[in-house]
């Protein structure tokens, strides 16, 4: 693992400490790399109105915006289970509005990277930006 991965894969788990997850005990850290290097991370947020809880991705995604930056290159997403686990389908159409395809998007477990693959393997024939004819933020 990069040292660079592996300060991102430090964040979200510190993150993933914080989270807020007492329905379904499953907690998520993540950590996004912005282009201009500085690193966001969340955790997830949920609630008892189960359709509002936020994921982790979209607090990294919030706390990147609030820092003023647009455009995420990397992605750490970091669970205690045995199995990686990949970006729920609105959190990968949340990434593709601040990221292009070949983002690395890396799953982790408490021992580090299990997998890493691309937004555009995650998401094939994303609806983003460029669908409504405004090239990416």
């Amino acid at each position: 693992m990069t040292e660079s991965i592996a300060s991102m894969v430090e964040l979200a788990r510190r993150a993933l400490a914080n989270a807020y997850a007492p329905y379904s005990r499953f907690r998520v850290g993540a950590c996004v790399r912005a282009e201009s290097d500085r690193l966001y991370a969340g955790c997830n947020v949920e609630n008892a109105a189960y359709p509002i809880t936020q994921c982790a991705e979209a607090t990294a995604i919030g706390a990147l915006v609030a820092g003023g930056d647009r455009r995420i290159l990397e992605v750490v997403i970091l669970t205690e289970g045995t199995e990686p686990c990949a970006p729920c389908g609105r959190c990968r159409q949340q990434l593709a509005e601040f990221a292009r395809p070949d983002a690395r998007i890396h799953l982790c477990g408490p021992e580090g990277v299990r997998a890493t693959t691309t937004l555009g393997e995650l998401l094939p024939l994303a609806f983003g930006p460029d669908t409504l004819g405004r090239p990416g933020t």
